[in-house]
Parts: structure tokens; C-alpha cells; sequence
């Protein structure tokens, strides 16, 4: 019986990759006891289309590698089909994008990609399975945590009064999410960075931080912290 599902988006994939650090993904897959999974739309964001691209070819190859060793998978081997997945994905992205509003227009907040994981996890907690997503973008995370913050956040970047829809908020909640930082603490205390030394937990977090995952100097201090 399954366990658990971690549900990776785009920008977590994308920070482990930029940062060397998908072999200590793969090590960390083979001792935990459930699924990596990644929807179609977030397969499409980070292997789909960066493969025709030169810039992003290698990268991508090397995500695709993940789901041909069996790394991650799609949702279909956890019961979950597409259809299922991309119905209730327009709804959250119409919720999302319907709630702040600046200057008498809606402010279009979420993509597919990340809303696709977002409707992933509701369909797994509805089947009362454990699942956490594995986000790094500051946004999606910032509307499921502290919508509050979202709004002073975009009425600081947009230099305007914020309205918002709170009746929207009730579908962004009872979601787990963590970020590449955690998850790559958690294969630092299991043993899986293969490097030694009294730095290396800094140097793991610090690298993430400035390749992709949003996480501040104090979040990182504290992470470092914990025994």
C-alpha cells in the first residue's frame, strides 16, 4: 500500500537540477516509502518544451532521466488520471487568479504548472492520501500560507491598493508544502550528500537559495539549527 506523494513543480526540479543535486534526489527516492510524482504540466514546463531549446536541452534530458528510471512518475501510477487532474486545475487557477484585484483589474497570480500539483494534492487528500508538494516559487506558496502577506507583497510591487476575494481563499487550504531547501536537508541528515566536512549543510542550502528556491538568509539559519 502507498504511503505517501511528494509532488514536485517546475521551479523545485528546476533548482535541484541548476544546483547538481538530482542523483541525491534518486538516492533519496530509494529510501522513501511512497512516489515522487509530476504531472503532465509540469513534465511539459520542464521537459517538453526546454528540450527544444539548446540552452535547456541538458537539463531536460536529465529530468527526463528521472522519470525513465522509474525517479518520478506521472500521476496515472498513484490511480490519478489527467483528465481528473486538468478539470480541477481550472477551477483553482480561475479561484487564484479571480482574488486580488489592483486597480479594477484581477491579477492573473498562477500558471498550469503549478496549479496542476496544487489540484494533484486535493485529489490525493479527498482519497485520504498523504502527500506533501514540493514547491520553491515564492508565490503559490505565499497564497497557500499567508495570503495576507501576498497582498501587502503585490500592493508593495504594484504601488496600489489591493482588494481581495476572501471567499476564494477557503480552497487553498490544508495543503503541505515544502521547498528543495527541506528536502535537501532531510538527504543531508540521512547521509545521502556525498561530500564531508562542517560546511556542507551551508554550502547545500546557500547554493539552493541562489539558484532557484525561494528561501530567505534567517529561514536558512534556522534550518541549520535543527538537530
Amino acid at each position: 500500500m502507498m504511503q505517501k506523494v511528494l509532488i514536485f513543480d517546475s521551479s523545485s526540479l528546476i533548482s535541484l537540477s541548476l544546483n547538481g543535486l538530482l542523483e541525491e534526489l534518486k538516492k533519496l527516492k530509494k529510501i522513501f516509502n511512497g512516489e515522487f510524482i509530476i504531472t503532465k504540466e509540469v513534465k511539459r514546463e520542464v521537459i517538453d518544451e526546454p528540450i527544444k531549446m539548446k540552452m535547456y536541452e541538458l537539463e531536460a534530458l536529465k529530468i527526463q532521466n528521472l522519470i525513465d528510471e522509474g525517479c518520478l512518475n506521472m500521476p496515472d501510477k498513484i490511480g490519478i488520471q489527467d483528465k481528473e487532474i486538468t478539470n480541477l486545475m481550472f477551477k483553482l487557477m480561475n479561484l487564484a487568479n479571480t482574488m486580488f484585484i489592483g486597480n479594477g483589474n484581477e491579477i492573473q497570480l498562477i500558471q498550469k504548472g503549478e496549479t496542476s500539483c496544487l489540484a494533484l494534492s486535493k485529489l490525493l487528500n479527498d482519497k485520504k492520501i498523504k502527500n506533501v508538494l514540493v514547491i520553491d516559487e515564492r508565490t503559490l506558496r505565499m497564497l497557500v500560507e499567508k495570503p495576507e502577506n501576498l497582498k501587502e507583497l503585490l500592493e508593495k510591487k504594484l504601488h496600489t491598493n489591493i482588494k481581495l476575494r476572501k471567499g476564494n481563499f477557503q480552497q487553498f487550504k490544508d495543503f503541505k508544502i515544502i521547498r528543495s531547501a527541506e528536502l535537501m536537508y532531510v538527504a543531508y541528515k540521512k547521509g545521502l550528500i556525498n561530500l564531508k566536512g562542517k560546511e556542507v549543510l551551508d554550502a547545500l542550502l546557500y547554493a539552493l537559495k541562489f539558484k532557484g528556491c525561494a528561501i530567505s538568509f534567517d529561514e536558512i539559519e534556522e534550518i541549520k539549527k535543527i538537530k
